[in-house]
């Protein structure tokens, strides 16, 4: 039987645990990924993030060995596992289904795996004791899965793939099973799991939230191509595309072109304002770009800004437009602004409500103004 080396190995080398070079797979004649390269580090929980068809389960599938890739590498631990069949990679795989055997207990679904490998009936029982220990489900042994919630059964189905200590866990749409109350609470029970345990974990989601929330680092796909890697914090703040800028949460897309560009500043001109940035950019003056703006970095009210609310006397004038409020929703914490700019533009800008009573001038049809900081603006050239 091959195996692969053990992760320390690969760690005493200073080689990444898992290892992506250059992979291609292709369906008649369509490439589902495309080249793609990456690297993950030992203990990482990392996030494939993009829309369907975008090649990010089809990447999953080839580290698990269900899919053979047509060109390319996957190194785990310092070992090629392209070759290595799926059952006798270090590798377990959850997918959305849960995919639990009906007519087994909760207990017989953890042992199942530990039962097909051989292992003494001893340490078999000590290890599903332990993962029912783990996911916090000692009392729900002997129940049958449809006994059980949709987030227990996902806690079992983790349970199963982690009593055989992969050294790879690999997620499918981990969470897109439960409603939308009980995924954001299993999010958090789901990393500290994995984190207890120490396992690196792969997994596959559509869903932003769910990736900026359990991820250490992020890779957002587009038409089998990895277009940006990245913490959750850098892939949201400093994309490096339109496609992330957009995809990742909510963004406003001014278009426009490169009027000044010095070392400290730089000033795009666009329908509906001119941008002030308080640095410089890669570029050439005349130059096509785009100033993405968040929601939640744009301060709104009835009068214009005065220089005292500015973050530089050089802003005054810039990054400032004026627009009539065409719909508002309240929802609690915070309150969603759309703002019909003159150029015809829908501008979006969402409001703490830090107080009980912020904002009770604001109305729809109110015309405004709507402004914000240059450093907290994105310039993309691509």
């Amino acid at each position: 039987m091959t195996t692969a080396r053990p992760a320390a190995a690969a760690a005493e080398s200073g080689q990444p645990f898992l290892l992506i070079r250059n992979l291609v797979k292709e369906f008649d004649g369509v490439r589902a990924v495309n080249d793609v390269s990456v690297t993950i580090n030992k203990g990482e929980i990392f996030a494939l993030l993009g829309s369907s068809g975008c090649g990010k389960s089809t990447l999953l599938r080839m580290l698990a060995g269900f899919e053979t890739p047509t060109a390319g590498q996957i190194t785990l631990a310092g070992q090629d596992i392209v070759s290595v069949p799926p059952y006798q990679r270090p590798i377990n795989m959850m997918f959305q289904s849960y995919a639990l055997f009906p007519h087994l207990s909760v207990w017989d679904n953890i042992a199942f795996g530990l039962r097909r490998d051989g292992l003494p009936a001893d340490e078999i029982a000590a290890r599903v004791e332990k993962m029912l220990a783990l996911v916090q489900l000692q009392a729900y042994g002997k129940r049958k899965p449809h006994q059980l919630s949709g987030g227990q059964q996902q806690r079992v189905a983790l349970a199963r793939s982690l009593a055989k200590r992969p050294q790879l866990l690999l997620l499918d749409e981990p969470l897109g099973a439960l409603d939308k109350k009980l995924r954001e609470r299993t999010q958090m029970e789901l990393v500290n799991i994995i984190e207890q345990v120490g396992v690196t974990c792969v997994m596959v989601t559509h869903d932003q939230d769910e990736a900026m929330s359990m991820a250490s680092r992020i890779a957002v796909m587009s038409e089998g191509r990895i277009l940006q890697v990245g913490a959750p914090g850098e892939i949201y703040e400093t994309p490096n595309c339109r496609f992330v800028a957009d995809f990742i949460g909510s963004v406003n897309m001014f278009s426009g072109h490169v009027v000044i560009d010095e070392p400290d500043h730089v000033t795009v001109a666009t329908p509906d304002c001119q941008h002030y940035i308080p640095h410089g950019i890669t570029g050439t003056e005349g130059m096509e770009v785009a100033v993405a703006v968040r929601p939640e970095k744009i301060c709104i009210q009835l009068e214009e800004p005065g220089l005292e609310q500015r973050a530089s006397a050089a802003e005054q004038g810039h990054n400032c437009v004026s627009g009539v409020i065409s719909a508002l929703a309240y929802f609690g914490n915070e309150t969603h602004y759309h703002v019909r700019l003159d150029s015809g533009m829908d501008l979006k800008v969402s409001r703490t409500n830090a107080a009980r009573h912020d904002d009770e001038r604001l109305r729809r049809d109110q015309r405004v103004f709507a402004w914000w900081d240059g450093a907290d603006v994105v310039v993309l050239t691509s």
